[in-house]
């Protein structure tokens, strides 16, 4: 399979080692110096592509997508922060008849932490005495905040119990790649569930993931749906 990565930052070069200890070929490396407002993502450059893997900023990637959707890429992006604009590159999808994954997150130990955390709150929906919130805890250079996953997290509790606000603190220091915790916390008694990140190699193994199942699959999916086969 020939890959093109836009985005040179790290978790676009874990992408790019990984697709190559796997065999796919690295066609191209897309740096953020090269492709303000995506110009370097020409159909020569793209030539030959089977997908692509975008990890860039929430101000490029919607210009990105629309690029490399509109040359035939099939393409999964990781970018967070730029979730307004998705149903403009749903609507770019449906009418290029194109194939877009995209995702907050691409641990499948954080979406196995979504579900546990949905049926937690389920559990705990109605009862009093409880206050609950969510603490995520990512690397100095994260730029948004709250995450992706935070605001997931945040959006799947509330589906269950909507009597709690479940606020979200965030904390963007040192190199961690990335803490979510949701708390419940009682006068006797706290609840607690989290997910703790310890490299990027986990996420970079499930975006390779979406890039080889994304060929072939039409249409704007979520990471979860690939993981799960639909909505969870």
């Amino acid at each position: 399979m020939r890959i093109v990565i836009v985005g040179s930052g790290k978790m676009g070069r874990a992408v790019a080692a990984l697709a190559e200890g796997r065999g796919h070929t690295v066609q191209a490396i897309v740096a953020s110096a090269e492709n303000q407002g995506g110009r370097a993502l020409t159909a020569e450059r793209l030539e030959g592509v089977d997908v692509a893997v975008e990890f860039t900023r929430p101000e490029a990637a919607a210009r990105n997508v629309a690029r490399l959707i509109e040359a035939g890429v099939p393409t999964v992006s990781g970018t967070t922060g730029w979730e307004a604009e998705l149903p403009v590159a749903a609507e770019l999808v449906r009418r290029c008849s194109g194939a877009l994954l995209h995702g907050a997150n691409f641990s499948v130990g954080v979406h196995l932490f979504l579900r546990a955390a949905r049926e937690l709150g389920r559990e705990l929906a109605g009862r009093s005495g409880f206050d609950a919130f969510i603490l995520e805890e990512h690397h100095a250079a994260k730029r948004d905040a709250p995450s992706g996953t935070a605001r997931v997290l945040q959006e799947r509790l509330r589906e269950v119990d909507r009597s709690r606000a479940f606020p979200i603190t965030s904390l963007r220091a040192g190199a961690t790649p990335g803490t979510h915790v949701v708390s419940y916390d009682g006068q006797f008694e706290r609840i607690e569930l989290s997910h703790l990140a310890r490299s990027r190699e986990g996420f970079a193994a499930g975006a390779l993931a979406a890039a080889e199942w994304l060929p072939g699959h039409p249409g704007v999916h979520r990471f979860e749906d690939m993981l799960f086969g639909g909505p969870g």
